[in-house]
C-alpha cells in the first residue's frame, strides 16, 4: 500500500548508502596503499589467521630432487619372446605361446612365410636393454619393449625400421643387458675361429648407427657374443662336429675396434658355429641340420689352450648332418628348435639324453622333404599348473 514516490524515494536512500559505504573503501584502501606499515600490518594479521587455522604438522614430504617419469616406468616388467626371421623382421610374443611338445614332434607353424624362416629367437625381460651384433661386427642398441608386440602367426616389423643397419648388414646375436659396468666383459667369436673380449662398458654410450665391436678380417663373420665375468671358461664348435674348450683368462682385455686372437685352429672346409660361456653343472646341447642333437656333459671336454684344435663334439654324418649350433642347458630348460620352413618344436632340455662325445645324438624334430634346421633358442620353462590341468580335462 506504499505509495510510488515513497518507494522511490527508498531505493535512492539505498543506492546513495552503498555510494558512500564505496567511498570510504576506496579511500581505505588508497591509505593501505601509500602506508608500507600497514601493508605489512596487514599480513602479519593474515598470517596469524593462517597459522592458526593450518597450523598443523606437515604431510608431505619435500625433497631435493624432482625426477622425471621414464618410458620404462610405466611398462610392466616381463618376460617375452623375441623371434627375427630371416628376411629381417622382428616381433615380441608372450613365452607362453608355444606349448611343450615331446621331442621328436612335428611342431607347430612359427608364422614366417613360406619363402622367409626364423633365424634368431630369445627370451629378454621388457625392461631390458638389448644389444644387437651384427655379422659385419657392429653394436646396435634397443630397448625390448620397443619392439612392437605380435601375436604367432604375425610377420612382426621389419628390423631396419627399428635399428639403422647399414645395407647387407644382418644381426647374428642378441644379448639382453641391464646394466654396463667394468666388470662385466662381452666375448666375440668369429667364423674363422677369431675371440675377442672386451669391457661392457665399452658399449654403454648407443649411438643411433650403430658402433665397431670388432674389426673383421676379409670374408670373416662374427659368430656370436656372450657376457663374462672374466673369470669363465669358453667353449667353441665347428660345423664340422669339433669343439674346445679353455680359459678365459688366455684372452687378454682388448679394445673395442680390436680384431681379436685365435681361439680354435680349424680344419680344411671347417668354420666355428657357436660359442658358449660354460657354466659347470650344466650340459652342452649340440644340433645339427638333419634334426639330431644331443646334451653332453662339459667335464667330457678336456681342458685345453687357446688356439688348439680341439676335441670331437659330435660324431657328423650324412644322417645328422652338420652342425648348426650348440647352447648351454640344464634340465629345468627348455628347447626351440627352427626350421627353414618356420616349423618350431619346443621341448623339455630333460627330455634329450645326455650322451658321450663320438655319439650322433637322438632326432630332435621331424623334417619334411628337403626342410633343414637353421636355428634353435633356449626358454626358460614358465608353464602353469593350472594351464596344464586345464589341457588335459575333457
Amino acid at each position: 500500500e506504499m505509495q510510488l514516490q515513497r518507494l522511490t524515494g527508498l531505493e535512492r536512500k539505498k543506492i546513495e548508502d552503498e555510494y558512500l559505504d564505496i567511498i570510504k573503501k576506496i579511500e581505505f584502501y588508497e591509505s593501505i596503499l601509500k602506508s608500507r606499515a600497514k601493508i605489512l600490518s596487514i599480513i602479519k594479521e593474515e598470517t596469524k589467521g593462517i597459522k592458526e587455522a593450518y597450523g598443523d604438522e606437515r604431510r608431505t614430504e619435500i625433497v631435493g630432487k624432482i625426477e622425471d617419469l621414464a618410458v620404462e616406468d610405466l611398462i610392466a616388467e616381463e618376460d617375452v619372446v623375441v623371434p627375427i626371421s630371416h628376411s629381417g623382421y622382428i616381433k615380441r610374443m608372450p613365452v607362453g605361446t608355444y606349448k611343450i611338445q615331446k621331442r621328436g614332434g612335428r611342431g607347430v607353424s612359427g608364422g614366417m612365410k613360406e619363402e622367409d624362416f626364423i633365424e634368431d629367437l630369445f627370451v629378454a625381460a621388457t625392461h631390458d636393454c638389448i644389444l644387437f651384433f651384427t655379422g659385419q661386427g657392429r653394436a646396435h642398441w634397443l630397448k625390448v619393449h620397443q619392439i612392437p608386440a605380435a601375436g604367432r602367426l604375425a610377420k612382426g616389423v621389419a628390423i631396419v625400421n627399428l635399428l639403422k643397419l647399414s645395407p647387407g648388414e644382418s644381426v647374428t646375436s642378441s644379448i639382453p643387458v641391464k646394466a654396463f659396468d667394468d666388470k662385466t666383459f662381452l666375448v666375440m667369436a668369429t667364423r674363422k675361429g677369431l675371440i675377442k673380449k672386451v669391457k661392457l662398458s665399452a658399449f654403454s654410450h648407443p649411438r643411433e648407427r650403430g658402433i665397431i665391436a670388432i674389426k673383421l678380417e676379409k670374408d670373416d663373420y662374427l659368430m656370436g657374443a656372450g657376457l663374462t665375468d672374466g673369470k669363465k671358461e669358453i667353449f667353441l664348435a665347428t660345423r664340422q662336429g669339433r669343439a674346445i674348450r679353455f680359459k678365459e683368462s688366455l684372452i687378454r682385455d682388448m679394445g673395442r675396434t680390436a680384431r681379436g686372437v685365435r681361439g680354435i685352429k680349424l680344419g680344411k672346409k671347417d668354420e666355428v658355429v657357436g660359442m658358449e660361456i660354460i657354466e659347470p653343472q650344466a650340459n652342452v646341447f649340440t644340433l645339427t641340420s638333419n634334426g639330431y642333437g644331443k646334451r653332453t656333459v662339459y667335464s667330457q671336454y678336456r681342458l685345453t689352450g687357446r688356439s688348439c684344435k680341439g676335441v670331437i663334439n659330435i660324431k657328423v654324418t650324412s644322417k645328422n648332418g652338420p652342425v648348426i649350433g650348440v647352447t648351454t642347458t640344464t634340465d629345468d630348460d627348455e628347447l626351440m628348435v627352427i626350421s627353414e620352413s618356420g616349423m618350431v618344436v619346443r621341448c623339455s632340455a630333460k627330455d634329450i639324453r645326455v650322451m658321450g662325445r663320438n655319439t650322433q645324438g637322438v632326432r630332435i624334430i621331424k623334417l619334411r622333404g628337403k626342410d633343414k634346421v637353421v636355428s634353435m633358442a633356449k626358454v626358460v620353462a614358465k608353464e602353469e599348473e593350472g594351464e596344464e590341468e586345464k589341457e588335459k580335462s575333457p
